[in-house]
């Protein structure tokens, strides 16, 4: 069994990934039974869509893997705090746990609290934290 700070470390890669491409450095992993089912990072740039959050197209790819719209066996691994669109949609997912890097107090979930997710949905955080934060920071005095 892999540690949360190995799926971060692959999150982290995906956002690293966003980064060089100018996007938000956001990476998300999406894992069940220690099987990665999708990986990716942000999107909106290219695709010219603002939903097209790591999240988005995390939960998309891994349903597409698992045939079915519902992730309740799958851990979500996300570089920063989702915002509430992302939680909504891991709402939806019924996806059983959420795991994020760096918390996010302008844009994040957490500051409405976590009855936007699914009752059964676990949230841990801090993971890797300190690297998180700090794509994330290099990114807007860089990019902005």
């Amino acid at each position: 069994m892999f540690s949360d700070e190995y799926y971060m470390r692959i999150a982290l890669c995906e956002a690293q990934d966003a980064y060089n491409e100018g996007e938000i450095p956001v990476g998300a992993v999406i894992v069940s039974h220690d099987s990665i089912l999708a990986k990716t990072h942000n999107q909106t740039e290219r695709l010219t869509d603002v939903t097209a959050h790591a999240e988005m197209l995390a939960f998309t790819s891994a349903a597409a893997a698992l045939g079915s719209k519902y992730l309740s066996d799958c851990t979500l691994y996300v570089t920063l705090e989702p915002c509430a669109m992302c939680a909504g949609a891991a709402g939806w997912t019924q996806i059983s746990r959420i795991v994020y890097g760096a918390s996010d107090p302008r844009r994040g979930f957490e500051q409405w609290g976590r009855s936007v997710l699914h009752p059964k949905t676990v949230v841990d955080h801090g993971v890797l934290k300190e690297e998180c934060e700090q794509l994330i920071k290099d990114f807007f005095i860089n990019h902005r």
